[in-house]
């Protein structure tokens, strides 16, 4: 039976691919909420699996679009650390209690957002950050972990990045092509857990259509944004995607 036969279980599998197509679009760590949103109607092993090949495809639409704006210094010192995360996920990933790492990464987001917002309110001119790249490394290794267990990657990201103040679509590239790098990276791990039969294969092929364009719509409406309001809107996003982290993992 397919896994897309019940409507109410195909409803929320839509609302989390559009949530995902937000992210790879440039809304850098909405995505976190689509494999909890997913769980509510799948085990939580099958829901990641399912979304898996959907993000991957998103990338490709991403990494497109933004492949001429990104910042290799960041990548290169967050993929190692990201990859470190990502084995320790696959390695431990029968120790790892998820509710208690998504509240505890709901509460720092949370708390990161606030801040942030607190710090440049009023439109003040704040001094980007230059903290070094060892420090993205390990960001890298939170970034990893979190994808690998529940596609929830983003949050490590914007807390090390969002503070050095890029131009917003160098942001969102520099955001496409490491996360990019992630998925295909987590490919060997999912494999090795075997979370692929064919009802879950078949379901993400179907949701791809509407991954690619709910990607694409969100593309384009960023590529016209103000960037001055862009990372009032992603910092906005934190509080709200930490506030709900925090609380199903508080209540789950």
């Amino acid at each position: 039976m397919s896994l897309l036969a019940d409507p109410a279980t195909l409803a929320v599998l839509i609302v989390a691919v559009i949530l995902l197509g937000m992210a790879k679009g440039g809304l850098a760590g909405v995505g976190a909420l689509a494999t909890p949103l997913a769980a509510l109607v799948l085990p939580p092993a099958t829901a990641a699996a399912l979304l898996l090949p959907i993000l991957i495809v998103q990338d490709v639409v991403s990494v497109w679009s933004f492949r001429a704006t990104w910042d290799g210094w960041i990548i290169g010192w967050m993929l190692p650390g990201a990859a470190v995360g990502i084995f320790g996920g696959y390695y431990f990933a029968e120790a790892v209690n998820e509710a208690q790492l998504m509240a505890a990464l709901g509460g720092i987001t949370m708390l990161f957002g606030l801040y942030r917002l607190w710090v440049e309110r009023g439109g003040r001119v704040v001094a980007a950050s230059r903290s070094p790249g060892w420090v993205g490394s390990l960001f890298g290794v939170a970034t990893g972990l979190t994808s690998q267990i529940a596609h929830a990657g983003g949050p490590p990201f914007q807390m090390w990045v969002t503070p050095r103040q890029l131009p917003h679509l160098v942001f969102i590239g520099t955001s496409s092509i490491l996360f990019a790098l992630i998925n295909w990276m987590k490919v060997p791990a999912y494999l090795a857990l075997g979370a692929f039969p064919h009802e879950v294969v078949v379901a993400a092929l179907l949701l791809m259509p509407l991954a690619i364009v709910s990607t694409l719509v969100t593309v384009r409406w960023l590529k016209r944004m103000d960037p001055a309001r862009f990372y009032v809107i992603i910092y906005v996003l934190m509080v709200l995607l930490g506030a709900k982290l925090l609380w199903d993992g508080v209540h789950g």
